[in-house]
């Protein structure tokens, strides 16, 4: 799946390269906790902790071509897995994540700053982030992946464009799942994210509609673009309303990595902005503001019938 050249690229940035498909990067957020400079905002709403969460992809390639992704989007593209791929077996990309993980972290063990009792915790990463990039569903030992993370102990977040309904359907739940809906209506779905798919604002309605019945956490992640997506409040209510998820995250457009040649650095919307987006949701949906980070520019929404429920990794169990 991934050539020497896109290989070389991808390790200049800073991933470990897994396998033939796969790989995983330390996340600031995880180098900031380790040395107390803060925490990333999934630990802040959810309770995973920031210093032993391992972000990672079982699939490097994806159906899309969003214009705000931070990966190089020329670049394993693709409207499926192909036959030619060999998917490598899920205990081998868990080994080789926290091994990489191990790794990418040593460099901090001597640093004056760093939390020595972090640092020993991170050596054994105990939430699996499935969202670095590319599209997990596309790998199809998915299910296998997050069985034995669970048998392990470990919990599982996992990121996905929805356009693979049947894979949703048939999947061994994570400990939560994340449907990106970057747009109100087909058009500007259309326009943002370049599907290779015909009918991908169909599959992603019919992945919305499983939501309800899930027997999993669920979230809509909305990443706003100014002068792009940022836009119908309503169309989103009624979109988000109808999925009913527990949670929806409304996260500003971060301005990083190969978006800078697509984007504006001026279409980055404020945490402020971002703010006064889901109050707007608010009017037009059931959904309530519950947390919030500025640094991450996110704001958490929760339907109204699950305002008081805590919020951590063993509620979720």
């Amino acid at each position: 799946m991934i050539s020497q050249k896109d290989r070389e690229l991808l390790e200049k940035q800073h991933y470990a390269v897994i396998g033939n498909h796969s790989a995983s990067k330390m996340c600031s957020w995880t180098k900031k906790s380790i040395k107390n400079e803060g925490v990333c905002y999934k630990e802040k709403f959810y309770g995973i902790k920031s210093h032993r969460c391992c972000q990672m992809t079982p699939c490097l390639a994806c159906t899309n071509s969003c214009l705000f992704c931070w990966r190089n989007v020329t670049q394993n593209t693709s409207s499926g897995w192909k036959d030619e791929w060999k998917a490598d077996d899920p205990e081998f990309i868990i080994e080789e994540c926290i091994k990489s993980q191990k790794k990418l972290i040593s460099g901090l063990g001597g640093l004056k700053e760093t939390n020595k009792t972090k640092f020993r915790e991170a050596q054994e990463p105990m939430n699996f982030a499935i969202s670095l990039t590319g599209e997990p569903t596309l790998y199809p030992k998915l299910s296998g992946l997050i069985r034995s993370l669970h048998k392990k102990g470990k919990t599982t977040f996992l990121v996905t464009n929805g356009l693979f309904p049947e894979v949703i359907k048939n999947l061994e739940m994570p400990t939560q799942l994340y449907i990106s809906l970057d747009a109100p209506n087909e058009e500007i779905y259309t326009k943002i994210d370049n599907s290779l798919i015909d009918d991908a604002w169909s599959r992603l309605n019919k992945t919305l509609s499983l939501l309800k019945n899930l027997k999993t956490r669920t979230a809509i992640r909305l990443t706003l673009v100014k002068k792009l997506n940022m836009c119908n409040p309503k169309d989103y209510g009624i979109l988000i309303d109808r999925a009913s998820p527990m949670f929806v995250e409304v996260k500003g457009f971060m301005n990083l990595g190969c978006s800078r040649s697509r984007l504006k650095w001026e279409q980055m919307p404020t945490f402020q902005e971002v703010k006064e987006f889901a109050k707007s949701l608010e009017k037009y949906s059931s959904y309530k503001i519950r947390d919030e980070q500025e640094a991450s520019r996110v704001v958490l929404m929760m339907r109204k019938g699950f305002m008081e429920r805590k919020l951590t990794v063993q509620s979720i169990k």
